[in-house]
This record gives structure tokens, C-alpha cells and sequence, in this order.
């Protein structure tokens, strides 16, 4: 089968890998029908993030369950399923708690000996634990909406919840790529009344304003925060959304956020203290709250909103290639020709 591969900064490829198979009896095999190229992926496309050569890459899937193991009891071939960005037992302590990022036994798609998500297959672990089933007769225009609570839906829900989106607040989300805009999107739909998205790219922005964003900020650093506190009276969003990862995003939610308020962060840390000031905090009663989204614990209940019509994500996604214009996706998506691209099988 075919997959995609890494081999160094900016060296990412298409080849062929031998076909997954079941392993253990909780394995199942999926056939990836949609997938797609996260803003994470570019970490490593830059050389940020290290990776071996011939690693495996991509961690979005939707598809089809091929073959089970004799252990898996709610799954069949023939279902159609949906795979969150970490597999997990489903069992343990954490995943009961709905802390599946934490399970003894979990792991991320594409990691050194698992197959990654950008393939025609993939062998999942703790397939019960892991694959959430949708509907056989699932209309294919949701298809799009479906794949986003994969991660960066379930991951922008995690950040508003950590940062305490709530009916009637004041929300900022620091960041305009697709996380951030699920994070205007989930803080949108807990209720909130004002929405400040921070943000360069006019078509991003957008985006954020069609999922309920209220105010744009286009500055940076010190910009941004007397921006914000400009909007806000003097004193800040009560709950902020930071989706970077990077010291000055964080530095920027921190001092955007309402004293007594919370940051909600999600952007994956690059670079020494990641910007986070313990005095500045003390000193103004501001939480701190977020990390690894449990997608697994969200998708239930955000699915059923994408079914019933109510939540719809899609609009992140402006690039669709087949599985061999992957490379192109990438480059498209470091030059920021595109938000996040879609693959379709």
C-alpha cells in the first residue's frame, strides 16, 4: 500500500509501505477513506521537530474497519469509523476519566514502529478503545466536518473548556490556523458573548468571523495586548485561547487574559520557558489550564452536533488533494498558500 513518509525537513514522500495486518486481538485495520495535514505536521516538515527518515507521518483519519481482532467486541468490518489523533485503551483509570492522552497504553499516529494516518491503511491499537463508529449512511457532504473532530475541532474544544468559555464572557484566541479558529468556533457554541480572534491572514479572519468571532486584532506583542485591553475596557478577555505554542503567543495570552481569568493553551511549547511568567500570574490571579486534547472524550458529544447540524468545522479546510499531491499539501500549507489541506482517497 501506499503511504506517506518523511525523510527530513521539507523532504516528505509518498511510497510504498508493506500492507498493516492485525497484530494483537484488540487490533483492527482501517481503510483510510479521508485524512488530512495538520499544522502540527509542520513542525516536523521544518525540521522543528525531530523525526527518523522513512517515519511514518499523519494522525486524522476517517474509514472503513477491514478486519478485526478475535478481542474486539464493538466493532465489525463494514463500519465506517472515525480514528482521534491518539489510541488508547479505553479501560484505564485516565481513559475512564476522560484523560485518554494519558493512557499507560496510548500512543500518536505516526510514531517510530505505528503507521501514520496519511495511508490507504491503518493497523489501530485498542481498536474499542480508540475508534469512534459513525453512522454507515453518513451523508459524504459531513465527511469534511466529521474529520475535524479528529483533532483540531476536539482540540479548540479542549481550549475554550480549559479557559472557561462560558454563556455571556468575553473570550481572545490567540492564533488564526485551524486550531484557533475551532477555538473561536467551540467558545462560540459554550455561549460566548464577545470573540476576539488574533490574527494576520484576512482569509483566516474570515473564517473566524463565520464561526462567531466578533473582533479582529491584527497586531502583535504589545500591539495586541493594548488592542485587546482597548476592547475589553481596560481589562482583558476572562477566558483566552492560546493556539501557538510559540513563547510570544504565550507571553501575549497571558497579558490579554482579565485578572482572575484563565488561559486555556493548546498550541504544542516550542522554545525554552514558552513564554509563561509565574510572577505575572501570581500577581493577577491568572490559571492556567490545557495541554493534550482528549479527543476521544469529546467526539461523542461534538459528533452529535455535526449530525444534528448545529456545529460544522468544515470551513478549515480550503485545499482537497488525492494521496499523491500530499508533498504538494505540505508545501502549500508552509507557505501558507493553504489553512489545512484535505485528503481524499
Amino acid at each position: 500500500m501506499r503511504a506517506t513518509v518523511i525523510h527530513g525537513p521539507q523532504d516528505i514522500r509518498v511510497e510504498e509501505v508493506a500492507d498493516p495486518r492485525v497484530e494483537r486481538s484488540t487490533d483492527a485495520v482501517v481503510r483510510v477513506t479521508h485524512a488530512c495535514v495538520c499544522g502540527s505536521d509542520l513542525w516536523a516538515y521544518r525540521g522543528v521537530a525531530a523525526r527518523q527518515a522513512g517515519q511514518r507521518i499523519g494522525h486524522e483519519f476517517v474509514g472503513v474497519v477491514e478486519e478485526v481482532g478475535a478481542g474486539v467486541t464493538g466493532l465489525r468490518p463494514g463500519d465506517r469509523v472515525l480514528a482521534p489523533f491518539v489510541w488508547s485503551d479505553g479501560t484505564c483509570s485516565y481513559c475512564l476519566e476522560g484523560l485518554h492522552t494519558s493512557c499507560p497504553q496510548g500512543g500518536f499516529w505516526g510514531e517510530v514502529g505505528s503507521d501514520g494516518g496519511q495511508g490507504e491503511a491503518v493497523r489501530v491499537p485498542f481498536a474499542d478503545g480508540t475508534l469512534v463508529r459513525l453512522p454507515r449512511d453518513l451523508d459524504e457532504t459531513l465527511m469534511p466536518a466529521v474529520l475535524a473532530l479528529s483533532d483540531v475541532m476536539s482540540t479548540g474544544h479542549h481550549a475554550a473548556l480549559a479557559a472557561g468559555a462560558r454563556p455571556g464572557a468575553t473570550v481572545a484566541v490567540v492564533g488564526d490556523g485551524a486550531v484557533g479558529l475551532c477555538g473561536v468556533l467551540a467558545a462560540h457554541r459554550l455561549g460566548a458573548e464577545r470573540i476576539v480572534i488574533l490574527g494576520r491572514h484576512q482569509d483566516r479572519t474570515a473564517v473566524a468571523r463565520r464561526f462567531g468571532a466578533t473582533d479582529v486584532v491584527a497586531a502583535r506583542g504589545e500591539d495586541a495586548v493594548a488592542a485587546v485591553r482597548e476592547l475589553t475596557d481596560g481589562q482583558g478577555a476572562a477566558a483566552v485561547l492560546e493556539a501557538v505554542g510559540t513563547e510570544e503567543s504565550m507571553r501575549t495570552a497571558i497579558s490579554i487574559a482579565r485578572d482572575g481569568g484563565a488561559v486555556g493553551f493548546v498550541g504544542v511549547p516550542h522554545g525554552g520557558s514558552a513564554g509563561v511568567d509565574i510572577g505575572q500570574m501570581f500577581n493577577r490571579n491568572i490559571a492556567l489550564r490545557g495541554g493534550v486534547a482528549p479527543a476521544r472524550a469529546y467526539i461523542p458529544e461534538l459528533l452529535a452536533d455535526v449530525l444534528a447540524g448545529r456545529l460544522d468545522p468544515s470551513p478549515v479546510f480550503d485545499l482537497t488533494v488525492g494521496l499523491s499531491e500530499v508533498p504538494e499539501a505540505y508545501a502549500a500549507m508552509d507557505g501558507r498558500r493553504a489553512l489545512k489541506a484535505l485528503i481524499s482517497f
